[in-house]
This record gives structure tokens, C-alpha cells and sequence, in this order.
């Protein structure tokens, strides 16, 4: 597909980003749903990243989705990227979420 290698990229860069109260990247913890991508009129490629946090209450939301809404700015070749950020609570993040890795990195497995 076109956006295959847009979308590793992306999935790249969220492994970077890392909730600050567990020492897990958001994208292992389990907290990004999807990535859809979209060619615009203009000649842009518009990302949309759904995601949720650990708690409805998360002390630093704000500082985790303006995180992934600069992701696009990290990406070099690709110039024209805009990433937008979906929060959504439902389904609600629970710990199976998390990948396999993150349960290693925390000690539950």
C-alpha cells in the first residue's frame, strides 16, 4: 500500500515518545490504535493518529498529544505532513493492551 512506509515511520517516532509516570513508549504501553493516512486536494498527506491514555485524568495529556501531533515535523522526507492527533476513550486502554515488550520492560511477564 502507499502509506506503508509512512505509517513505520510515524510508528517510529511514537516509540520515542514516552508516557513520563512508566518508562514504557506510548506505542508499546498500547496507548495508539491506528494511524489512517489521506492524500489532500492540496498536494498534503494528512495522518490521523487515534490514541488514548492510561486514565481519563492523565496529568499529561496535553504534553502527550501535542507530542505525536510533532511527529510529522521529525519525519524529513516528507515535508508536506501534517499529523493530527484522535483521542478517543473507547474502547478504554487496559494493560493487555500493552505489547509484549512493555510487559518485559515492567516486570510482568
Amino acid at each position: 500500500m502507499e502509506f506503508d512506509t509512512l505509517k513505520e515511520k510515524i510508528t517510529e517516532k511514537l516509540r520515542g515518545i514516552y508516557d513520563p509516570e512508566i518508562p514504557v513508549n506510548i506505542y508499546d504501553l498500547g496507548l495508539i490504535y491506528g494511524i489512517d493516512c489521506a492524500k489532500e486536494s492540496g498536494g498534503a498527506t494528512r495522518c490521523v493518529v487515534t490514541m488514548t491514555l492510561t486514565s481519563a485524568t492523565c496529568p499529561v495529556s496535553e504534553s502527550l498529544i501535542d507530542q505525536v501531533r510533532n511527529v510529522g515535523y521529525l519525519i524529513d522526507d516528507e515535508p508536506d505532513l501534517v499529523v493530527e492527533a484522535n483521542l478517543v476513550f473507547d474502547p478504554p486502554w487496559t494493560m493487555e493492551k500493552m505489547s509484549e515488550e512493555a510487559r518485559l520492560q515492567l516486570g510482568m511477564l
